[in-house]
């Protein structure tokens, strides 16, 4: 008997990746133009307000035809929020659920590949108070009393770090015991089709190398210069990625001028790309599946993106 053919279902979202520099909110703008989608940004450093140049915000490229594209979490929090994976988790689900209900399509556009998986892996998060009683009991227990603990509260434990810095420790017992009370909501099934962009790793050098030089010459300095002037202070910005670190190293006095600002930035903004690249091939090897657009062509990229939604 033959079985019966399964067809699937079109996707209900689109998912742009990439690394640094790679065309990702060019190729999801003119993407979101052609079909009736509104963008989400998946950046850690986007959601904040005044970290425009140094996060990549790139406003005007969300204009087409004289027309905005609507786009999703960017620009919501201020600096001094400490924005986390669980937020970026609950907003982007809030969007998708407000862009699908208006009979658009969410197009999530990002690097920061944490924050992907969070919505493509559906991770089972909380948000924890901090528990000051728990913490007093805690603070009087040996190493290795906190790490059986976490254990059996935790008998898979991946995260190796926790138990090797007693704050740590503290943190993951916290909300260990917290979730066992409070168990995660479930959240929306997505079944999204996911493209990436990709290069040759010289073009995406080259690439990188010429928006570091765009945008030291269009105000980076200043907005870091801006933002210490507001009061934010010198280790939240290094907080606030490799751009801001680097340029704070030269307001400082730590780096000399702005030629070794750009021979020291440019390897780590490369080394980061790296990184971004690595991780995407690990969710590939974990079984998702990644339509990879080379040099962000957006007839290629259309042309999947429709084939797959009309199936």
């Amino acid at each position: 008997m033959i079985p019966a053919m399964t067809t699937l279902p079109p996707p209900d979202a689109l998912v742009i990746l990439g690394p640094t520099a790679a065309g990702k909110t060019s190729l999801g703008v003119r993407l979101a133009n052609a079909l009736h989608g509104e963008i989400i940004s998946a950046d850690s450093r986007q959601v904040y307000r005044g970290l425009d140049i140094g996060s990549g915000k790139d406003l005007g490229e969300y204009m087409v035809d004289g027309e905005t594209i609507p786009h999703h979490l960017i620009d919501i929090v201020d600096v001094d929020h400490e924005f986390s994976v669980f937020e970026f988790q609950q907003r982007c689900f809030e969007a998708i659920e407000n862009i699908t209900s208006r009979g658009k399509l969410p197009i999530i556009v990002g690097g920061t590949g944490l924050y992907l998986e969070a919505v493509l892996k559906g991770y089972k998060m909380v948000e924890v108070p901090e528990n000051t009683d728990l913490r007093n009991t805690l603070r009087i227990q040996t190493d290795d009393e906190l790490e059986a603990r976490l254990l059996s509260l935790r008998p898979n434990q991946h995260n190796q770090t926790d138990l090797q810095n007693r704050n740590r420790l503290y943190r993951a017992i916290e909300i260990a015991e917290y979730t066992q009370i409070h168990p995660p909501e479930p959240l929306p099934d997505l079944h999204p089709l996911i493209l990436g962009t990709r290069w040759s790793r010289s073009d995406l050098h080259a690439r990188i190398a010429h928006r570091l030089k765009e945008r030291m010459n269009h105000g980076l300095i200043e907005e870091v210069t801006a933002l210490r002037e507001q009061g934010v202070s010198d280790a939240r910005l290094y907080n606030l990625g490799l751009e801001y670190r680097y340029v704070t190293d030269l307001l400082t006095g730590e780096i000399n001028n702005k030629n070794d600002l750009f021979q020291k930035l440019l390897p780590a903004i490369k080394n980061l790309a790296k990184r971004q690249e690595t991780w995407f091939r690990r969710m590939e090897r974990n079984g998702m599946e990644i339509h990879w657009i080379d040099e962000a062509n957006v007839e290629e990229a259309l042309a999947v993106a429709q084939k797959a939604l009309n199936r």
